[in-house]
């Protein structure tokens, strides 16, 4: 299970204190952050509505943004991501909101997440092309078709830059490097790598 910062949970727990019509508009704050970044004018608004003061309501927002973009960087599964809220304090109904917040808004997070920090390539096109010899005089022993392929990829901070990668492989090491990277994947959202990733933070 994810942590949630000593900074943050104060201002998460302050939403779960919060009606579902009040926790709704928060989320529509979130989607606003996400799409256009803090609007000062909005939180003095909600925060006459509430009583309280206007940084109240920012660090609220700001601590549900930074929840969405942990457990979308960590792609943490729903049913976890329940539970984590569950846990926080939010109510069923209010968990439930914050789930279709949290699967429902997951393009404009992934963009979110894609602008902090160092933006690695990302898969753009791929290109391939199956070889094979069909006769030869010195070839003596059965022929091993492969595939070779190029792979394009693109900066997410530099979209008319492009980079491509060339792979050659035989169809059965091709099989065993598909097998071998499915693993990988659903070993990197697995717990225990979780654990090791907020270690090493």
């Amino acid at each position: 299970m994810m942590p949630i910062t000593a900074d943050h949970k104060p201002h998460l727990l302050f939403l779960a204190e919060q009606p579902v019509q009040v926790l709704q508009d928060f989320c529509k704050l979130v989607i606003d952050y996400l799409q256009k970044g803090p609007n000062l004018k909005l939180y003095t608004a909600a925060a006459q509505k509430l009583e309280v003061d206007a940084k109240v309501i920012q660090n609220s927002v700001e601590g549900l943004v930074h929840l969405l973009i942990e457990c979308t960087k960590n792609k943490l599964p729903l049913e976890e991501f329940q539970k984590l809220t569950l846990d926080v304090g939010f109510t069923d109904d209010k968990q439930s909101l914050l789930s279709s917040l949290y699967t429902e808004k997951e393009l404009e997070l992934q963009q979110a997440l894609s602008q902090i920090g160092f933006a690695i390539p990302q898969y753009h096109n791929l290109e391939w092309r199956f070889e094979v010899q069909i006769a030869s005089r010195s070839l003596l022993h059965q022929v091993v078709p492969s595939l070779v392929m190029d792979f394009t990829l693109k900066n997410p901070n530099k979209s008319s830059a492009e980079e491509h990668v060339v792979l050659q492989s035989d169809p059965r090491n091709l099989l065993h490097l598909t097998q071998e990277l499915e693993a990988a994947i659903q070993e990197g959202r697995s717990q225990h790598i979780r654990k090791i990733k907020r270690i090493i933070k």
